[in-house]
């Protein structure tokens, strides 16, 4: 890690002791910097292991989080991507580091185009976004090896999974009984089938459908 700013290094020391133990993930992690994702009031806090508010009344999630769930969809360089909700772009951004193109969907413009401008000012050019309503996934470049979607579906959303290859991966937070979310991993098996892992409680905002948001 020489030559990286100090608090870069500590969040990565951070989240190596909390369960993010890829290497990759770890290394495009520190080759990220969650500043520039951050808004200008918040940077103080940009490099701790917390969620902070952004635009539109959303969130940049937490470092450990995007760790976790990054590690859990197992992506190489030959993946096809899909993310829904792209935020600030800090998650698209780490996981175009490690496949080989992103295709993330973001259902506020404004959201969308500062997101663009920040991969652009850091030359990720194997990521395509789309402003639109994510939960209807993106028919016309399925199917996907990877899906993961960082706002929290309501049930189990059967029309994005259906966009997944078989022997694919796609992490997606899911409403529970107790007013929060479970980060589920759901593999598709060369037979078609879903398996489903329960992985851990987490709390986002919600994914929401219907016509595109224009803020």
């Amino acid at each position: 890690m020489t030559g990286v700013e100090p608090r870069v290094i500590q969040l990565v020391m951070s989240l190596r002791g909390s369960g993010v133990t890829d290497r990759h993930v770890l290394g495009a992690i520190e080759r990220t910097p969650r500043n520039i994702f951050v808004p200008e009031r918040f940077q103080d806090h940009a490099f701790d292991d917390r969620a902070l508010p952004i635009d539109c009344g959303q969130t940049i999630s937490q470092p450990l989080i995007v760790g976790l769930m990054t590690q859990l969809l197992k992506v190489d360089d030959r993946c096809k991507v899909l993310e829904i909700g792209t935020g600030s772009g800090y998650q698209a951004a780490i996981l175009s580091r490690l496949s080989r193109r992103v295709y993330t969907i973001e259902r506020y413009r404004t959201l969308a185009k500062e997101a663009e401008a920040r991969f652009a000012s850091l030359r990720l050019t194997n990521i395509t976004t789309r402003i639109g309503d994510g939960t209807k996934g993106w028919p016309e470049q399925a199917p996907f090896d990877r899906i993961i979607v960082t706002a929290g579906a309501p049930i189990r959303p059967d029309t994005l999974l259906s966009q997944l290859k078989p022997g694919g991966i796609a992490v997606v937070p899911v409403n529970n009984d107790s007013g929060t979310q479970t980060l589920i991993r759901y593999t598709r098996t060369e037979t078609g089938e879903l398996d489903e892992d329960a992985i851990m409680d987490v709390r986002f905002v919600p994914l929401v459908d219907g016509e595109t948001k224009t803020l």
